[in-house]
C-alpha cells in the first residue's frame, strides 16, 4: 500500500486502513492508497503551517523557477503518467497524453511565468495595495481530471506563496502520487506540499473544517460542493468552488450546421462524458432540428467504445461501476420522460468493464430532468427552439452555469447572443479552449475562477497601507 505525503515525507496514516484502486476497462485491483483519517489532515495542517512564514517570504523567482522544473519533470514523465491515468481512470491514451498530462504541464508552466511576472502591489491615491499570499490551501480534487484539476489548484496557490494539503479522489488517485513525487524531486521545501488521500466525508471535511486551513478549493458535485462551504463557514474561510454544469451548444440560423453538430457532439462525449463542462445540451432552430438529430446519430456512431490503449478507442469506460450505474439509471428516466433514444443506450459487446454506448435522445423538451441534471456520461440531448429568446430562455434555464457554445453565421452574431448567457465560458463558432483564460461558473456552477490571472488572483488576501 501507498503512503501520504507529510511535511516532506512518505509516511503511514494514522488510520492504517487502505482504499483498492480499480481498473475500470478491467476492473481489477491495480493498487491501494491509505484511507486517511482525521489525524493525518492535522499533520499535514500543522506542517503546511510550519512551513507558510518561509515558503510565503522566498522569493517570487524562486517560487517560479521551482514550478517551472516540477512543469519540466512531468513533460518528461508524460508518457508514463498518462499510461497510469488511462489504467485508473480510463481516459484513452492519446486523451490521457494530451489533455490529462501535457495540459496542467503547460498550466504549471504559465504559473512559473506568473509567479514572477504577476504584480502584487499597486499605489491607488495615498494608499499601497498589497497582495499577500492566503495562507493554507486545502484542495479537494475530482477524479475525471484527476492530474489537470490538481495543478489548477496548486500550481497558483504554490505561486502566490501559499502551502498545500491535498485530497485527490481516492477513486483515481495514482497521478496525484505521480506529482507528489515530482514534487519531492525539485527539492520543494518540506510542508509546502502534503498529500493525504482517503474518503470526502472524512478527509475532505477535516480539511473544510481545520483552523489552520486559511482556505479551501474544491471541485466536484454541487452537492458536495454545498457541504464543503458550510463546514469552511463554520470558520469563515475562504472558498473556492468548481461544481457541475449542464452547458448549452445553441445553434442559430445561418450556422454552419455539420461543423456545429460535430464539435458539439466531441464536446459531449469528452472523456466519455465525465467533464464539468461537457456541452450536453444541443439547442436547435426548429427549422434544423431534424437534420440536427440525423446528423448527431452519425457522429456518435462514430465514436467506438473500447479499452483505453486500443488505438481505435474514442470512448473508454466510465470510471466506476456506480458512475456507470448512475448514467443508466439517467438513460432510464429519459425513455420513461418521452424522450426518444434514437443513438445508443446502455448495452455494449464488454464482458468486463464499465461502459456505456454514446447516446443521443431527441425530443428533449426542457423541464426534463436529462435536460436538467448533470449526467456526467456520455449522453446528448437535442432540444428544439423558435425564437432566439427562447434558445437563450432553455440556455440558461437549468440551475447551472459553467460554460456553454454559440454558433452563428457571423462572429459577431454569435457574440452577440453569448453576451446573454449566464455562464462562466463561452465557445464562439468553435473556438478552442485556451488554459490562459478564466474558469468557472455562475449560479450552482461555483464561486471563483481557475486558470490564468484570475486563479492566481483567487489565492491572495488584499491589504491596504495608507500613506
Amino acid at each position: 500500500m501507498r503512503q501520504l505525503y507529510i511535511n516532506g515525507t512518505w509516511t503511514a496514516s494514522v488510520s492504517g486502513e487502505g482504499i483498492d484502486v480499480v481498473n475500470p476497462a478491467t476492473e481489477e485491483i491495480i493498487d491501494r492508497v491509505p484511507a486517511g483519517a482525521p489525524g493525518d489532515v492535522d499533520a499535514a495542517a500543522s506542517a503546511a503551517r510550519a512551513a507558510f512564514r518561509s515558503w510565503s517570504g522566498t522569493a517570487a523567482e524562486e517560487r517560479g523557477k521551482l514550478l517551472a522544473t516540477a512543469s519540466d519533470l512531468l513533460r518528461q514523465r508524460a508518457d508514463d503518467i498518462a499510461r497510469v491515468i488511462a489504467t485508473d481512470m480510463g481516459a484513452p491514451y492519446g486523451f490521457a497524453l494530451k489533455v490529462q498530462t501535457l495540459l496542467p504541464a503547460t498550466v504549471l508552466a504559465g504559473y512559473a511565468h506568473l509567479a514572477e511576472s504577476h504584480p502584487r502591489e499597486r499605489r491607488v491615491g495615498n494608499s499601497l495595495i498589497l497582495k499577500e499570499p492566503v495562507g493554507v490551501v486545502g484542495a479537494i480534487t475530482p477524479w475525471n481530471y484527476p492530474l489537470h484539476q490538481i495543478v489548477c489548484k496548486v500550481a497558483p496557490a504554490l505561486a502566490a506563496g501559499c502551502t498545500v494539503v491535498l485530497k485527490p479522489s481516492e477513486v483515481a488517485p495514482l497521478a496525484a502520487y505521480a506529482l507528489a513525487e515530482i514534487f519531492h524531486e525539485i527539492g520543494l521545501p518540506p510542508g509546502v506540499f502534503n498529500l493525504v488521500s482517503g474518503a470526502g466525508p472524512v478527509v475532505g471535511e477535516a480539511i473544510a473544517s481545520h483552523p489552520a486551513v486559511d482556505m479551501v478549493s474544491f471541485t466536484g458535485s454541487t452537492l458536495a460542493g454545498r457541504r464543503v462551504a458550510a463546514l469552511a463557514s463554520e470558520s469563515v474561510k475562504k472558498v473556492a468552488l468548481e461544481l457541475g454544469g449542464k452547458s448549452a451548444n445553441l445553434i442559430l440560423p445561418g450556422a454552419d450546421l455539420a461543423a456545429a453538430v460535430k464539435v458539439g457532439v466531441a464536446n459531449a462525449f469528452v472523456n466519455s462524458g465525465q467533464t464539468c463542462s461537457a456541452l450536453s445540451r444541443m439547442i436547435v432552430h426548429r427549422d434544423d432540428y431534424d437534420q440536427a438529430v440525423r446528423l448527431a446519430v452519425e457522429a456518435a456512431r462514430k465514436y467506438t467504445v473500447g479499452d483505453p490503449f486500443d488505438e481505435g478507442t474514442r470512448l473508454g469506460p466510465l470510471v466506476s461501476a456506480r458512475q456507470r450505474d448512475r448514467v443508466v439509471r439517467y438513460i432510464n428516466r429519459g425513455q420513461e420522460e418521452g424522450a426518444r433514444l434514437v443513438a445508443g443506450g446502455t448495452e455494449t459487446d464488454h464482458e468486463r468493464g464499465f461502459y456505456i454506448e454514446p447516446t443521443v435522445f431527441a425530443g428533449v423538451e426542457p423541464g426534463m430532468v436529462i435536460e436538467q441534471e448533470e449526467i456526467f456520461g456520455p449522453v446528448l440531448s437535442i432540444i428544439p427552439f423558435m425564437s432566439v429568446d427562447q434558445a437563450v430562455t432553455i440556455a440558461d434555464g437549468t440551475p447551472y452555469g459553467l460554460a456553454g457554445a454559440v454558433w452563428g453565421e457571423t462572429e459577431q452574431a454569435a457574440i452577440a447572443v453569448a453576451r446573454r448567457l449566464r455562464t462562466g465560458q463561452v465557445s464562439i463558432n468553435g473556438g478552442a479552449f485556451n488554459p490562459q483564460a478564466p474558469f468557472g461558473g455562475y449560479k450552482q456552477s461555483g464561486i471563483g475562477r481557475e486558470l490564468g490571472e484570475e486563479g492566481l488572483e483567487e489565492y491572495f488576501e488584499t491589504k491596504a497601507l495608507q500613506l
